[in-house]
């Protein structure tokens, strides 16, 4: 069932039927893969595929394409690591990671995934973001004041619970228990979670935090990289030198430093690395996505060759 058939499909399809565009330049159909196939992928009229979903789906559109020599350009998913170091201002930390965490309930590609915080700002940091996260207005989204609405179905709601179920059982530490309600799931905050377990390897889409402790500024570069995926990142440190540094050692697409990782611009190069995908969308780096480069030369004179 196509869950973003609304707001992906046909209100992006009205929007440009108003602005004017010229019927047949953009065509939305409504199905599903099981339906359309893989038709789309092996038709040899279209030469680039732009996508943007799961890792799982981009691979297979990239293998695909890779077979009938297609350009594609793909946005999937992420891991994102938000860093706290060791000179951070832990207030500030916090009030950035509670946005970017529980925004559109976790529900986003860039959304944190994994909060890495040094030792030394830990204990403080977990305390300070569960008063926040357990204030969070939940329920109706009608009301401007809710925060925490409800996943987009009840296969989502499934699996953001038995990754809590899971994490308990490989011992992580519940430092504020959500609950369900209907379809909605206040905020959990799990810690002493290790870096290599499921929880911390797969995109939640849920609003569940986890922190993880690092011993040292260093390992807490160290544990952001080590996923397979590279979309986006944040560092929080009064030291904006070093942070830019470190920045660069963050095998990530985009990383942001003193902020969290939900931000876009029509103007900015939005993309991902390693399973996060290829290419860079935003003006004007996607028209060199979307367009292919000539060469056009013109002999105003006769030429001479050698032979």
């Amino acid at each position: 069932d196509i869950q973003v058939g609304l707001s992906g499909g046909a209100i992006i399809a009205k929007a440009f039927e108003v602005a004017g565009l010229p019927a047949g330049v953009l065509n939305v159909i409504q199905t599903d893969v099981e339906e359309i196939g893989d038709d789309m992928l092996n038709n040899p009229n279209y030469q680039l595929v732009s996508f943007t979903g799961s890792t799982a789906v981009g691979r297979h559109i990239g293998e695909i394409a890779g077979r009938n020599l297609k350009r594609v350009a793909l946005e999937l998913g992420g891991n994102s690591p938000f860093i706290v170091l060791s000179d951070a201002d832990v207030d500030r930390a916090v009030d950035a990671a509670i946005f970017g965490k529980f925004i559109h309930q976790g529900q986003i590609c860039m959304i944190i995934n994994r909060m890495i915080v040094h030792q030394d700002k830990h204990d403080e940091f977990v305390q300070k973001f569960v008063e926040k996260a357990k204030e969070l207005p939940y329920g109706d989204t009608s009301d401007p004041k809710t925060v925490i609405g409800p996943l987009v179905n009840a296969r989502q709601m499934e699996k953001a619970l038995n990754f809590i179920e899971q994490a308990k059982r490989e011992g992580a530490t519940v430092a504020l228990e959500g609950e369900r309600i209907g379809n909605v799931l206040t905020p959990f905050v799990l810690t002493d979670i290790d870096n290599s377990s499921e929880i911390a390897q797969s995109e939640l889409f849920a609003p569940i935090a986890t922190i993880i402790k690092a011993k040292s500024d260093e390992e807490a570069i160290e544990l952001a990289n080590d996923t397979q995926h590279g979309l986006s990142s944040a560092i929080f440190t009064s030291d904006l030198e070093r942070g830019e540094e470190l920045a660069l050692q963050i095998d990530s697409g985009m990383s942001h430093i003193n902020d969290q990782t939900v931000n876009d611009a029509p103007h900015i190069p939005f993309g991902g690395n390693k399973a996060s995908g290829l290419g860079r969308f935003g003006n004007p780096w996607v028209v060199e996505e979307f367009t292919t480069t000539k060469w056009v030369s013109v002999q105003t004179k006769y030429r001479q060759f050698a032979f």
